[in-house]
C-alpha cells in the first residue's frame, strides 16, 4: 500500500504522519456505495436535502477550532483567513439549502397542449430536471474549506440530488479526512446512506484517474492546475460513455487600466490583490494592461513600492513553489523585463513584477501562461485597439477588469473584447474575491474552464449536475411520485 505525507509550508519539510493512498478496490467501493445511494437521494425532496446541507454547515462551525488549527498546520494560510473561509463554506451550504427549500432543483416548464398537428400543435409537455448521478469531486489545494471536502462543488451536487465521491487534495490530508468524518457523522444522525459522501485520497495521479474512469461516475468537478485538469478531462471524454467534466483550470485575469485611473489607490489595491494568499488565487491579476498616459510612470513607481512592502506567506506545496520560480524564469526568457525581483531565498517567495510591450506579449505564447503565485506582468499598449488585441490573445479567462474605460468608442472596444474572453467583467475593484450570489459567473472560455456555460460559484452551480427531461402526455400518477 502506497503512503504519502503532508507538507509543512512554514518549514518546507514533510510531516511525520503517513497517509494511505486509496487502493483500486477502495476507489471502487466508494463509487459503488455512491451508486447505491444515488436513486435514494435523487428521489428525496427539498426538506431532506436542505436538512442535510444545514446540518453539515452546523457541524463545520461546531468543530471550528479543531478544523482551523488542522488547516493552518497543513496550509500556513493563517487563522484569520481560514476562519473566514470556514464561514464562507458554511454560508455556501446554507445557501444551497435555501435553494432546495425554494424548490429550485425541482423547477419545471409546463407547455400545455395545443390542438392541431406539429409544429404548432403538440400534446401536453413538461420539461424538468433529474440528477446526473454520482459525481467525482476533486478538491483544490488553495481553499481547504470552500473548494474542498464540503465546499461549493459538494454542496451544489448534493442540492441537485447527486452523491459525491471526494478525491481529497494531498496538500491537506488530515483536514480532509477529519472533515469527511464529520460529514459521515451527520449522515448517520439523519439516517442517510454513508455512500452519499464518499472519500478517496492519494498523492499520485492513479487515484484521480481511477475515479474518473469508473463506469458508475456520472460527472466530475475539478478545480486545480491546467495540466492536471486537462488530463482528467481527456479521460472523461475517452470513456466508453463520456461524462460531463466541469473543470476550472486557471486564468491570468487581465486588468486594463486607462490613464485616468492610474492612481496611487489603485496601485496599492493591485499590490494587495497580487500577493493575497501568496498569489494562490484562481482570480489573481496575472496581467495588467496599461494604456500609456502622463501618469503611467508614477503609477508603476507606486505599484513597485507597494509590492516590495508586501510580505507573502509560504506557498502551499513544494511543487507550487518550484513552479512559481519556473514561471518567472519563463517570462524573463521570452522578452519580459523585471521591475520587482528581490532575492528569493526564504521559504516564503518575494513578489515579482515584470513588463513587456503588447507586441511582444501577443507574439510570445509563453508570456500568456499562468504564473501561480505573487506575480504580475505589465503589458504596455499603445492604443485601445492594441489593448483589446492583447485580451483576445490571452483567450479564456475567469475575469477581466476594466478601470477608467469610458463609454466612448475605446470603451466599447474594450468591453466587447472583455466579454468575449471572460466569465466576469469588473468595472471597479480587483478580481480576487468571488461572492456567492445568484448572478455570479465563475467560469470562462477555454482554457479557464472546460464548460464555459456553467459556473462553479453561485446559485447556478447546481445546474451543472442536473439533466433536462421532457415528459410528454404524462398521466396524473407521474406527478405524484416525483420529488418536490
Amino acid at each position: 500500500m502506497s503512503t504519502f505525507y503532508a507538507y509543512n509550508p512554514r518549514s518546507g519539510t514533510a510531516g511525520t504522519e503517513p497517509f494511505n493512498e486509496s487502493s483500486p478496490a477502495e476507489v471502487d467501493a466508494a463509487v459503488q456505495a455512491a451508486a447505491a445511494a444515488a436513486p435514494i437521494w435523487a428521489t428525496t425532496g427539498s426538506t431532506a436535502r436542505a436538512a442535510l446541507l444545514e446540518a453539515l454547515a452546523a457541524a463545520l462551525e461546531a468543530a471550528r477550532d479543531e478544523l482551523v488549527a488542522l488547516a493552518d498546520r497543513e496550509t500556513a494560510l493563517g487563522l484569520p483567513r481560514l476562519n473566514g473561509e470556514l464561514d464562507r463554506t458554511a454560508f455556501q451550504l446554507r445557501r444551497f439549502a435555501g435553494l432546495c427549500r425554494e424548490g429550485v432543483p425541482f423547477e419545471a416548464v409546463d407547455d400545455p397542449a395545443v390542438p392541431g398537428a406539429p409544429p404548432a400543435g403538440h400534446p401536453p409537455m413538461r420539461r424538468l430536471s433529474v440528477p446526473l448521478g454520482p459525481v467525482a469531486m476533486y478538491a483544490a489545494s488553495n481553499f481547504p474549506f470552500a473548494f474542498s471536502v464540503l465546499g461549493g462543488d459538494t454542496a451544489s451536487a448534493l442540492a441537485a440530488g447527486c452523491p459525491v465521491v471526494i478525491k481529497a487534495h494531498p496538500g491537506h490530508p488530515a483536514l480532509s479526512r477529519r472533515t469527511w468524518a464529520l460529514a459521515q457523522s451527520v449522515l448517520d444522525a439523519q439516517g442517510l446512506p454513508a455512500g452519499l459522501v464518499g472519500f478517496v485520497q492519494g498523492a499520485s495521479a492513479a487515484v484521480g484517474l481511477a475515479l474518473v474512469r469508473h463506469p458508475a461516475i456520472a460527472a466530475a468537478a475539478f478545480t486545480g492546475s491546467t495540466r492536471g485538469g486537462i488530463a482528467l478531462w481527456k479521460e472523461a471524454q475517452a470513456r466508453p460513455v463520456p461524462i460531463p467534466f466541469f473543470g476550472e483550470l486557471g486564468a491570468i485575469n487581465p486588468v486594463l487600466v486607462w490613464p485616468g485611473a492610474q492612481t496611487d489607490a489603485l496601485a496599492d489595491s493591485l499590490a494587495g490583490s497580487i500577493t493575497l494568499g501568496c498569489g494562490q488565487f484562481c482570480t489573481n491579476p496575472g496581467v495588467i494592461v496599461l494604456l500609456q498616459g502622463t501618469g503611467t510612470n508614477a503609477f508603476l513607481d507606486r505599484l513597485r513600492s507597494a509590492l516590495v512592502q508586501q510580505q507573502p506567506h509560504p506557498m502551499l506545496t513544494a511543487g507550487m513553489r518550484e513552479a512559481f520560480v519556473s514561471g518567472i524564469q519563463r517570462q524573463l526568457a521570452h522578452g519580459a523585463t523585471a521591475l520587482v525581483q528581490e532575492a528569493d531565498t526564504a521559504q516564503a517567495p518575494r513578489p515579482f513584477l515584470a513588463e513587456v510591450t503588447a507586441a511582444t506579449f501577443i507574439a510570445e505564447p509563453e508570456l500568456r501562461e499562468e504564473v501561480f503565485g505573487p506575480s504580475s506582468l505589465i503589458v504596455h499598449a499603445g492604443s485601445a485597439a492594441e489593448a483589446a488585441e492583447a485580451l483576445r490573445a490571452i483567450g479564456g479567462s475567469l475575469t477581466v477588469t476594466l478601470h477608467g474605460v469610458t463609454d466612448d468608442n475605446e470603451g466599447h472596444t474594450a468591453l466587447q473584447a472583455a466579454m468575449a474572453v471572460a466569465g466576469r467583467v469588473l468595472f471597479a475593484g480587483v478580481p480576487t474575491g468571488v461572492a456567492v450570489t445568484a448572478a455570479q459567473q465563475h467560469g470562462g472560455p477555454w482554457p479557464a474552464t472546460t464548460a464555459p456555460q456553467t459556473t462553479s460559484v453561485g446559485d447556478a452551480a447546481l445546474a451543472r449536475f442536473l439533466r433536462p427531461v421532457c415528459l410528454q402526455d404524462a398521466p396524473d400518477w407521474v406527478w405524484k411520485v416525483l420529488p418536490t
